[in-house]
């Protein structure tokens, strides 16, 4: 039974995960069929009451914010047979999870620098809800957008709660318009700050609150160590955050991780092919023969993407891009979710140490849950993910401590600087 649901997940829907509607054509048997789960054990040594040990817990804030995510009190239950191994569950997830129809309404915003990008926001909201109604960006992840079905998911149970939602589609991401010869990149955070003083300008009496998403979590934990206490942001939270990009590189070129790899390179070489007039005459350390035929999402970024963002190698764009060193200067109240087993964002790229001494940070860690995955929960295996109640229940928390700040004066802006130090 095993072996035939391995087989027809991993050859079907690999390269359909974060790709589009065109699959990668593949077949793969299955190597993990006599495959051993190990015991997972927590690293946390005192536990507060009502936390299961079926989760890893850790965090400077962990006292403060564990009682609002009751849903951790319960034990983690992967779905049988899918969860068995992280590749079936990563690819499982990808290819058969459910998309909730969802009607956005497309805004094109012009960048600094003459970009573009794309932020999707749910039709209607602006008859239904107040305008200090509570305000989410959602950041996917490495070429997705507002069409993948986990960001639908979280997008729907936002809305449900009277959440205003927004998806911020990166730079060629979500058929998002390239206006200039530059995508987006793990180390550029300017197309973040200004999607988010856009959004701040747009809804000033609404507290703003991010969740990302996989390389949009990265990118969101760097965008609040910049930032530090100058965040607009209210809340945030990071799911799949491979952290450590040079870990992640390294894993990715290996075994099974290969088949990722050539998904995503496929889907990068096919946002380039659809803009390539824009760097046909483009000269210096650029090699764009070899990010035109990228076999490896390696070879695009040392072809492409370091070059635009101006680093020496590939290897310095990743170290230096990734969001393992930012934790520490976190001020922004922040969950982070992480699975044991993530193939692409691996358990050992953790900041551990860091997120245990912030005092604004919660991390937990499920023994299973593969990338973008987390078949499990009360919708498993073809609904939400296992954590999005997680993510509701931690942002509607903070929501609602915002709501008891006292008000210290006529701007808006003063009500989210009391909670922040409230918090801190």
């Amino acid at each position: 039974m095993r072996k035939k649901v391995c087989s027809r997940v991993m050859s079907v829907a690999t390269a359909r995960w974060l790709v589009g509607p065109t699959p990668f054509p593949l077949v793969v048997s299955c190597p993990y069929k006599n495959a051993v789960m190990k015991p997972f054990h927590s690293s946390v040594d005192v536990r507060m009451s009502g936390e299961h040990p079926s989760v890893e817990i850790t965090g400077g804030a962990r006292e403060r914010f564990l009682p609002s995510v009751t849903q951790l009190s319960r034990p983690y239950k992967p779905f049988p047979l899918v969860a068995w191994n992280c590749h079936v569950e990563t690819i499982f997830a990808a290819f058969f999870r459910t998309t909730p129809d969802v009607k956005l309404r497309r805004e094109c915003l012009r960048t600094d620098d003459d970009g573009s990008v794309a932020l999707d926001w749910v039709s209607g909201d602006e008859r239904r809800l107040p305008r200090d109604a509570p305000l989410v960006i959602l950041l996917p992840g490495l070429t997705g957008g507002s069409e993948d079905s986990y960001v639908r998911h979280m997008l729907v149970r936002a809305a449900t709660k009277a959440w205003r939602v927004v998806v911020f589609n990166s730079r060629g991401c979500g058929d998002s318009p390239v206006t200039t010869p530059q995508f987006y990149s793990a180390s550029f955070l300017g197309d973040m700050r200004q999607v988010v003083s856009h959004v701040s300008a747009r809804y000033p009496d609404a507290n703003l609150y991010a969740v990302g998403w996989s390389l949009g979590a990265n990118i969101l934990v760097r965008y609040l160590g910049h930032q530090s206490h100058n965040s607009p942001l209210s809340g945030a939270v990071s799911l799949c955050n491979p952290f450590n990009l040079v870990l992640s590189d390294q894993d990715f070129r290996k075994g099974f991780n290969k088949i990722y790899d050539k998904a995503l390179s496929k889907a990068l070489r096919n946002i380039f092919h659809k803009h390539a007039l824009l760097f046909q005459d483009i000269g210096g350390q650029y090699n764009i023969p070899l990010v035109a035929n990228a076999k490896s999402v390696r070879e695009f970024d040392d072809g492409l993407t370091r070059v635009s963002f101006g680093f020496n190698s590939v290897d310095e764009y990743y170290f230096n891009s990734s969001s393992s060193d930012s934790i520490k200067h976190v001020q922004t109240p922040l969950l982070c979710i992480q699975a044991a087993n993530d193939p692409i964002a691996p358990s050992r790229g953790i900041p551990r140490q860091d997120i245990k001494e912030n005092p604004n940070c919660l991390l937990v860690v499920t023994s299973k849950g593969g990338h973008l995955g987390w078949v499990a929960g009360d919708e498993a295996p073809l609904g939400a993910p296992w954590t999005d109640p997680l993510v509701i229940d931690f942002l509607q928390y903070l929501e609602t401590e915002a709501a008891k700040a006292p008000q210290t004066g006529s701007d808006p802006g003063d009500n989210k600087q009391t909670l922040h130090h409230l918090q801190v």
